[in-house]
């Protein structure tokens, strides 16, 4: 049997109309089944506490679930290189703090690459960071706090929750700041970090708000200041290290959600679009509030907010810790 090429011509732009027509169709249906959002440490954390926040109002708005799968080890890696690796159709996503721009720096080899590997959604939720020391420690201020650093230096122990931790980032930039050298001690999380200076056993802490409000309100700790630019609502009347002397100094425990990369991009605006109607939804609102924790301006919750955001904390991070000369196997 013979055909004619301009028949074949004619059949195979029939056939790859019918594909583009067929892609089409799947992503004006997404989501036709539940959406797994991976979180990259264990349940009952501060990013699985805000996952399964957000999960009920970003399914709500899909029209389906969102199910929470724990994938943890390794500083989040594990999780990020899962993520990197699946199919890109936008039923699996990811939600990752600032981990995902000191990775880079902080490990040698990685397999995953945070600006080439996914596409992103957009930025969720900040949690703010206090300055603490143990109740009984000498200094009653700031100044006081950073005359008597200067003094005593190493003398002085800053717990933090472990290698690249974010308690341990932040007393890094701390201590860069102060140009001051301390002696740094890592505890296996930010629960055995805590009880350290509560019991006596380490002087100083850089830890989040969502456990360390109450605390200062009973007067168990004592807090020399804020990490972020300006004052937070639930602790007014404690200044930021950035008005104290500590210019720009700020650290916040930002998140961001992501798809694998070459996800479509009307796939990206369905869950980008989810992501905003749980961003405001008032009981999402209310309990983010009572966590100290800010919600970003809506500019930042999108694909490019948060790529930008991204690229600026590699790059405020990565001199940081190769200064500090740590890394992860």
């Amino acid at each position: 049997m013979k055909f004619r090429l301009s028949t074949l011509l004619r059949t195979g732009a029939a056939v790859a109309a019918l594909g583009v027509s067929t892609l089409a169709l799947s992503q004006a249906a997404f989501p036709d089944k539940p959406v797994s959002l991976i979180v990259p440490f264990a349940a009952g954390g501060p990013t699985d506490v805000v996952a399964r926040m957000i999960a009920i109002p970003m399914g709500k708005a899909l029209g389906q679930t969102v199910l929470i799968e724990n994938a943890v080890g390794a500083g989040g890696t594990i999780a990020a290189t899962k993520v990197a690796r699946a199919a890109p159709t936008g039923y699996t996503i990811f939600i990752h703090h600032m981990g995902m721009s000191t990775a880079p720096a902080l490990y040698k080899k990685l397999s995953f690459d945070p600006l080439k590997d996914y596409e992103y959604i957009g930025q969720v939720v900040d949690v703010p960071m206090t300055l603490l020391a143990r109740k009984d420690f000498p200094p009653t201020n700031f100044p006081e706090l950073a005359a008597y650093l200067k003094a005593n230096g190493n003398k002085v122990s800053l717990a933090n929750a472990g290698l690249g931790a974010v308690s341990h980032l932040c007393g890094l930039l701390f201590m860069s700041q102060m140009g001051v050298e301390l002696n740094t001690i890592p505890y296996s999380g930010t629960g055995p970090a805590m009880n350290a200076l509560l019991g006596g056993q380490v002087d100083l802490l850089c830890d989040q708000t969502t456990q360390t409000v109450p605390m200062i309100k009973d007067g168990r700790v004592k807090v020399y200041g804020v990490t972020t630019l300006n004052r937070l609502s639930a602790l007014p009347n404690v200044p930021t290290l950035s008005e104290q002397g500590l210019k720009g100094f700020e650290v916040k425990v930002w998140h961001g959600m992501y798809a694998p990369k070459g996800t479509p991009a009307p796939v990206i605006e369905k869950l980008n679009a989810a992501l905003r109607a749980a961003m405001q939804d008032p009981v999402i609102k209310q309990r983010l509030a009572e966590l100290s924790s800010d919600i970003p301006p809506m500019d930042k919750i999108s694909s490019a907010g948060l790529k930008t955001h991204l690229e600026a904390e590699i790059n405020k991070w990565g001199p940081v810790i190769k200064k500090a000369g740590i890394y992860a196997d």
